[in-house]
This record gives C-alpha cells, structure tokens and sequence, in this order.
C-alpha cells in the first residue's frame, strides 16, 4: 500500500431540520391546539484514531465528507430525526490543523481518542414550542440552524520511541531488520527507502520499543533535495536518535565525517528542536573495516566530529554489536519515559544492568 502522510479534506456537517407548524384536526375536537414538531440535529463529523490505519491515503482520493441534515418536524407532536454522525477513521498520531488559519485542532494520540470536527446544526423549534395563554394558535417556527464546515489538513507523525537517520545506504534498514520484526524492502543502491518503517524491538518480556526508519538524507535535505526531509516529521516525536553512520562507503573517496556532519547541519536548518534531541552516532557496516584497524578508526571519526555523546560500533548484516546497542536504547528510553511520568506497561519492569 502507497504511504500517504498528508491530506487535505473538507469535512461539513448537517443542518438542522427545520420545525413544523400543525394543529391538531379530529374529529369532535374543532381546538386541538398546535402540535407542529421540532426538526432533528444535523449529524457531526469526528476524527477516531485506529491503530490498525497507518496510513492517511484513503484521504487522499476521498477528500469530501457530509454528514446528513437533520429530518423537518411533522404534525401530531412529532418531532424530526436526528441525523447520525459521521466517524473518520485516522492512524494513530495524526495532527489535524485548520487549514486556513493553520490552527491545530487536535492530535490523535491514542487508540480509541475522539475529536469532534464540525457540529451538526441543532433542529428548529416548530410551532408546539410557541403555544401561551395569550397565544393559542401560533403559526411561529424556526428554521434549522446550519451545520459547521471547515477545510483540513491531516499531517501524520508516526509515534516512535527511536529514530534512524543517516546517509541513504548507510544501513538504517538493514539495523531495523536485525532488531525488530520490521521487513523494509533493502537492496546494494541508495534510496532503497521510500517511505517509512515501524518496528518493534523486543527485549525481553513485556520490553520493547519502537524504532523508525526514514528514507536517507542528502546534503540540502532541508531545501527539498532527496526524499528525506518529507519525512523528517517522523522523527520529531522520537524520544532518541540515532545517527547510523557508513564506516566503509563504496567510494573510498568519501569521508564518513563530512557525511555525519552534513546530517547534523540538515537537522538544524530544518528544526532546531530537533537538532536539540538526544543523538547517538552508531558506525555500520564494521565488518568490511579491518579487524586491527577499528577500534583506531572510530577513534579517529569520533575525535574529529568532537562528538561527546554515547558510540557504537556494529555490523547491521553481520548482526555484531547489536545486543548492547538495544540494551542501551531500551535503557535510556524506559528512563525518558519514567521522567516524563508515563505510564507505559512495556516499560513498568525493572530496568536491565548495565553492562
């Protein structure tokens, strides 16, 4: 299925009906009295997050909803039905915005969460309502009240505890495969990643998190060259980065520390915020670097970046390395998370030893 993560809607909800005017006719009763009804509601539309969606691409092709008008009132105190509302059905994080004023109206972040978008309009009153003692035979009604309408835009932010990010085939599928249940499409060329991907990490029974996978980025990422930084998004609820780096390009040419820091200068230009997240650098492809000459070339990378945060050495393919990587992450996102007094049952254990 074609990855949508943006969409503009217009969404409009019912009229209310609009009341009646009547007066009761039977037989031997020539002063029934008014008996017009009130008009049924509007029906309303509202946003319900499902985490089974995960994707914003069935607004892409439907991007009209109506919800029906409420039914007019009728004689014989019979008052007209309300319309039924309309429920649409979004993926788990999903931001709607006005999209003329730009303003956010609500973040879908949980399973189940309801948000009303528009109301429908509340029915007319009919002629029952104006009966007095001085006024017996009104013939006062009110039309429906209109429905709201607003035009919006859908943006999703997948909810993730870690992102990857880094040069395009530096190996960030490839690590997402060897430590989650993800399967990403991975092949020898750049760009191999279109769109991104989600995958568990389970370290033990009723530990895991989750890890988000981005398409690779390129220098100028920020002024729109590549496909990352339509992505970027993705990263900015993460709790945790980590910058895979490629310690063996196909290219001898190619320096590994002018990549890294083309990554940290796309990250700033496009969102100081997320520049500011924890970062942790995390050199691939290990295993097509010399055996002697490793641990001097790390020093080197790490040295010259004048990086003073947490450093991994691994081989993604060759699945060296990778256990105290997730041990580590999974250590400091369960602390992230018992900061920011979240209850979380995958985080509720206690926490694993170091080393």
């Amino acid at each position: 299925m074609k990855f949508v993560d943006e969409a503009l809607i217009d969404v409009t909800a019912g009229n209310g009906g609009a009341g009646c005017v009547s007066f009761r006719r039977e037989k031997f009763i020539p002063f029934g009295g008014p008996d017009g009804g009130d008009g049924g509601r509007g029906g309303s539309v509202w946003a319900l997050a499902d985490r089974n969606i995960n994707t914003l691409i069935d607004y892409r092709y439907a991007r009209r909803h109506e919800a029906k008008n409420g039914e007019q009132g009728r004689g014989s105190d019979q008052f007209g039905a309300a319309s039924p509302d309309i429920e649409l059905r979004m993926p788990v994080g999903t931001m709607v915005s006005d999209a003329e004023s730009g303003e956010l109206l609500v973040e879908l972040l949980e399973h189940g969460q309801r948000a009303l978008l528009v109301k429908g309009g509340d029915g007319g009153f009919g002629n029952l309502h104006f009966k007095t003692s001085t006024n017996r035979s009104p013939r006062q009604k009110t039309p429906g009240w209109p429905g709201e309408a607003r035009k919006l835009r859908l943006e999703l932010r997948v909810l993730a505890d870690v992102g990857l990010l880094g040069m395009p085939n530096a190996g960030k599928s490839t690590l997402i495969a060897a430590i989650s249940n993800a399967r990403p499409k991975i092949a020898d060329y750049p760009f191999t990643t279109l769109h991104p991907n989600l995958g568990v990490v389970r370290v033990g029974p009723e530990r895991s998190f989750v890890v988000a996978d981005i398409p690779g980025l390129i220098e100028g990422a920020s002024e729109g060259a590549g496909l990352g930084h339509q992505f970027l998004r993705h990263l900015q609820r993460t709790r945790l980065l980590l910058h895979i780096v490629d310690a063996a390009p196909f290219d001898d040419a190619v320096d590994p520390v002018v990549q890294a820091r083309a990554i940290v200068a796309e990250l700033k230009k496009y969102d100081p915020k997320l520049h500011a997240k924890p970062r942790w650098l995390v050199f691939n492809k290990l295993d097509m670097v010399p055996a002697e000459e490793r641990e001097r070339r790390v020093q080197d990378w790490v040295r010259r970046l004048r990086f003073k945060g947490p450093v991994f050495s691994i081989s993604a393919l060759a699945r060296e390395g990778l256990q105290p990587l997730v041990e580590a992450v999974y250590r400091h996102v369960a602390l992230e998370h018992r900061a920011a007094a979240l209850p979380d049952p995958r985080f509720d254990a206690a926490l694993p030893a170091d080393g």
